[in-house]
């Protein structure tokens, strides 16, 4: 075929072709009237490519180091790439440093990176002949008719869909990170594979950004803060996945749970409780029983099956049907801080952010086709004003929408789809918000919104999500009156602002590296004496404080006052209120503020007021107001 003239002259930096939206090796065939553009480096496919051509070559590295160990996957991901190997070995950080001395030269020796495509029959030869268990598994369970393709760089071969780099040449800068167990599969049930962590870049100042990233990433693990801080704990003799609020976690919690409710009070929410167990049936009706059987926690009480409650919406439902509801009476806003329960591989488990038992911020908006938009746009608006409040300024928003080739696939009517696709679009460009819009990716039952939240790292937390709902309004057969009098299928929303608890404040302690703002803070102000005698004051100063509904710690321990400044600045306080002879005389305190160090005496009234005017305001540093 011949070279189109639109590809004649490909950028120095382009690494792959994307044709109709599909990316392709660089030196693909391009078939005649089709959309085609360059990928580039400076892209997330072109990352894609380079991060996956490093995978290969780290495996390459691994056989010719490690002769005898068994491949399996090697993926990029968002950060870079792992390599799943099946070895007794446990891979050393003098391992690592030796694989990334082979990976430097193998690349050097610009080995070319071929794509072949083999008939299934072949492919399990090949495989079989190089003694490789995982890859055969791994044909075997390609479809009928499934194009399979292997890429080759000197000796080293690997089953691989692709795309890849044209050469080895190309591989300059990596690292290699870390090593941790991973099951086959994700299955504790198969065997522990161990997994190696590596990242790729262009250019080697990238690579050392990235470790600078990594740095302060591991100094912010909201794992080691919260044991730090005294903020949450999970104990294994009750139970991996489950999370146990100590005193001051819960107070972070509790200052974000009434936040969430009153803004929820205010915008005509209605908030409810429901049981966290309900019986099969229930589950069986919404059709999650089905689906998510496996995921379930089952009980058996009097001959009969409960569930706890992997999801809030059936309990919600059953609240709208209790009364016969009018077009007048919608919207109908339901909210809900609610505690689900759903089975996680103990292989994901990952602090709070991967956890069995979770409390979702789940509401559940009802209304008229005619009425979505509007509801759309105000929970953006409601999204939006929370999570700026919680100090996160820039957000990645992604349109999820229905795949038309495949529409079968999906509940309700194509109207219905078109008039719901339409809906979020047009609140999001109501509100002028950038957005991407995938295809093909919406959930059977609804297209959505899903907004990511940046955090100080610039990295993306999962947040909120407003996900439209076909298939339980006529599971459930949801109706109103309409103003023809006759009865209409409601339209259902889910959204969540928040997402869940334990996933939105660990995302908070790592976000704000445990130095939660004043409103947040668990201990909002210490008091410390320097020495006994100034004690009954500092008690009238903790009481007067506590009465102002300010979370106050006393510190009059026999230490020097300079220890117990420090132990304060390293429990991240926000105000320090110190009292000497010369405070307990006059009425003052002397005001430390957390970044800003002592800015000297001043009376308790005017302390009491910056620390009350910084905590109304839910402003992101103390001293701010």
């Amino acid at each position: 075929m011949a070279v189109r003239s639109d590809l004649k002259n490909p950028p120095k930096d382009a690494v792959a072709l994307k044709i109709d939206g599909k990316v392709v090796d660089l030196n693909s065939a391009v078939p005649p009237d089709t959309s085609v553009e360059y990928v580039t480096l400076d892209t997330v496919e072109g990352l894609e490519v380079l991060r996956h051509s490093t995978a290969h070559l780290m495996a390459q590295a691994v056989l010719e180091l490690f002769p005898g160990v068994q491949l399996t996957i090697g993926p990029p991901i968002d950060s870079g790439f792992y390599y799943d190997i099946d070895t007794e070995r446990t891979f050393t950080p003098d391992d690592l440093a030796e694989i990334e001395k082979r990976m430097s030269k193998l690349a050097k020796r610009g080995f070319p990176i071929k794509r072949e495509e083999l008939e299934r029959a072949d492919a399990l030869k090949l495989f079989e002949e190089r003694s490789e268990p995982y890859k055969i598994e791994m044909i075997n369970e390609l479809p009928e008719g499934e194009i399979i393709s292997t890429y080759q760089q000197g000796d080293f071969v690997d089953l691989c869909r692709g795309p890849h780099m044209s050469s080895t040449a190309k591989l300059k800068h990596f690292k290699l990170l870390s090593v941790a167990g991973a099951y086959w599969r994700g299955d504790e049930k198969n065997k522990m594979l161990q997994r190696i962590y590596g990242t790729a870049y262009p250019a080697r100042e990238e690579i050392e950004a990235h470790l600078k990233r990594l740095k302060e990433a591991k100094e912010r693990d909201h794992r080691v803060l919260g044991k730090q801080l005294g903020l949450f704990l999970v104990d294994e003799n009750a139970g991996p996945g489950l999370i146990y609020w100590q005193p001051k976690g819960n107070l972070v919690r509790k200052s974000v749970e009434r936040f969430w409710e009153d803004e929820h009070t205010k915008r005509g929410y209605q908030l409810v409780t429901i049981p966290h167990i309900a019986r099969d049936e229930l589950f069986k009706i919404s059709g999650h029983y089905d689906y998510y059987r496996e995921n379930m926690y089952v009980l058996n009480i009097d001959e009969q099956e409960y569930v706890l409650k992997p999801m809030n919406c059936p309990g919600h439902i059953l609240i709208y049907q209790a009364d016969t509801r009018s077009y007048r009476d919608l919207p109908y806003r339901l909210a809900e801080m609610g505690t689900v329960y759903r089975y996680e591989r103990s292989g994901v488990l990952h602090g709070m952010l991967r956890v069995r038992g979770f409390t979702q911020d789940d509401a559940h908006i009802f209304c008229t086709p005619e009425q979505a938009q509007d509801e759309v746009i105000n929970v953006i608006d409601l999204a939006q004003f929370m999570l700026e409040s919680f100090g996160y300024e820039n957000f990645e928003i992604e349109l999820s929408v229905h795949d038309p080739a495949n529409f079968e696939k999906y509940a309700g009517s194509k109207d219905d789809w078109a008039a719901a696709e339409e809906a979020l679009k047009k609140a999001l460009e109501t509100r002028h918000i950038p957005y991407k819009r995938i295809e093909g990716e919406a959930a059977f039952y609804g297209p959505k919104i899903d907004i990511k939240m940046l955090d100080a790292l610039g990295r993306g937390w999962q947040g909120p999500t407003i996900q439209f709902d076909f298939n339980l309004p006529k599971r459930f057969d949801l109706r109103y009156v309409g103003a023809d009098g006759d009865r209409h299928l409601v339209v259902m929303i889910h959204r969540t602002v928040l997402g869940s608890m334990e996933r939105f404040v660990g995302g908070l302690i790592e976000h704000y590296a445990g130095a939660f703002p004043s409103w947040l803070a668990p201990v909002q102000a210490k008091v410390m004496t320097i020495t006994d005698d100034q004690i009954p004051y500092a008690n009238q100063v903790v009481e007067k404080l506590r009465g102002a509904y300010l979370r106050v710690e006393p510190d009059f321990r026999n230490e020097k006052i300079g220890k117990k400044i420090r132990e304060a600045q390293i429990e991240k306080v926000p105000y320090m209120l110190v009292i000497g002879a010369r405070e307990a005389e006059s009425g003052e305190v002397a005001m430390r503020i957390r970044g800003q160090g002592d800015i000297g005496s001043i009376s308790l009234e005017e302390a009491m007021k910056q620390i009350q005017s910084n905590v109304n305001a839910r402003s992101q540093s103390p001293g701010e107001n």
